[in-house]
């Protein structure tokens, strides 16, 4: 126990070490995404029912899964943890050390780990997604076996050290990636209710192969092996088409959602943020960020009274939920040099650079911002307003 509180307690220190790290991949957008099907090998089959294998089940979505992101978004790099029934160690613990290993030397920017769900009731069914966390309904479900299946996959919160470590994990979430495990997750589940399958909802358990990924992740179970309906149908060929299509849909939805949607970097950032919260961006400081970045920029144009109301084109770098202040390291080459616009919806603060007449001048500006900022892009503005 000693030992395993201690390798706890070192992922943590790395975890907290690397935030920038994480965040900074998100920044750069949606590249490599990690597909991972759950269980393999001899020793950890996972759920079976009438000579039916989850670990089977699993790398068939999984496959499919990919070979639907390569098809239809090639800008994406498929990173696989297995593509034969195959395990990592005798341990499982190791074994989903070894897959979250893979994921993060891929540089992976998105983990979606597959999984089939079973139940001592057979009238169980549905389909869920779980991302990292703790819930006292969770807590609750697990001591009731709901996912009898999975036990040995959770971290165990029953000893107060470990639990008390990998709250603190939890909780330094919500300055790296949290929000963006929890938006894939919900896109999965809508996806899934399209093609007309049971809600079961997002939930939060303390899952080790998510525990140990450094990136946005999420473990999916895609029905239950134990409902004789849902059997039947992860076994067809259209359910497997129908639940790789979701899959691949909900990662569309969660590269635009990223591309919209880029959060600050740090703890320092965030904190920096806060100190700066009563300062109120108003239009004075709109265009003193404007002029400044009018300097750099060849060919942007300074605005007069008369031309408030006139549409122009920026290029945005990010969004934060968060004040960013303008001479952040986040900017890079641009600090000092951005503008801030602010919206309605989560990520309200919209950060970008230049001003331009035309939308072919912003292009021509968003070449030379791409070579920082790969996910920026053109925006439409009128006065201090984004309109598009």
């Amino acid at each position: 126990m000693r030992k395993s509180l201690f390798l706890v307690a070192l992922f943590l220190i790395a975890t907290l070490s690397f935030n920038g790290v994480a965040a900074q991949n998100i920044a750069q957008g949606v590249r490599v995404v990690v597909i991972d099907a759950g269980h393999g090998g001899p020793k950890f089959p996972g759920a079976h029912y009438r000579g039916v294998y989850e670990k089977d089940l699993n790398l068939q979505i999984a496959l499919k899964l990919g070979a639907l992101i390569e098809k239809e978004i090639p800008q994406l790099k498929v990173v696989y943890t297995r593509k034969t029934d195959k395990q990592f160690s005798e341990s499982l613990t190791q074994d989903l050390q070894a897959r979250a290993d893979i994921a993060n030397k891929a540089g992976g920017d998105l983990f979606i780990s597959i999984h089939t769900n079973a139940a001592a009731s057979a009238s169980a069914r549905g389909v869920e997604t779980l991302i990292m966390g703790e819930s006292p309904l969770e807590k609750n479900a697990n001591e009731r076996a709901l996912y009898y299946n999975n036990q040995e996959e959770l971290l165990d919160m029953s000893n107060e050290k470990t639990a008390a470590i990998v709250r603190a994990y939890i909780q330094n979430l919500q300055f790296t990636y949290g929000e963006y495990s929890e938006a894939m997750a919900r896109l999965v589940q809508k996806h899934y209710v399209k093609s007309g399958r049971h809600n079961r909802g997002v939930k939060r358990q303390p899952l080790k192969v998510l525990y140990a990924t450094d990136m946005p992740g999420i473990l999916t179970e895609i029905g239950f092996l134990s409902n004789s309906e849902e059997y039947a149908y992860m076994n067809s060929a259209k359910g497997q088409a129908q639940i790789a299509r979701a899959l691949c849909d909900a990662v569309k939805d969660y590269v635009a959602f990223v591309r919209g949607a880029l959060l600050v970097d740090d703890d320092a950032i965030y904190e920096q943020a806060d100190a700066d919260a009563g300062q109120q961006v108003g239009q004075g400081q709109h265009a003193a960020s404007a002029a400044a970045s009018d300097k750099a920029d060849k060919g942007s144009v300074k605005t007069g009274k008369a031309e408030q109301e006139k549409t122009f084109y920026a290029v945005q770098l990010i969004a934060s939920a968060k004040r960013v202040p303008p001479k952040d390291r986040q900017f890079k080459s641009y600090r000092g040099k951005v503008t801030e616009f602010v919206t309605g919806g989560r990520f309200r603060y919209k950060y970008c650079v230049g001003r331009f007449d035309t939308r072919k001048q912003a292009e021509a500006k968003l070449a030379e911002v791409r070579r920082e900022f790969r996910d920026a892009f053109v925006v439409s503005c009128r006065g201090d307003r984004i309109v598009q």
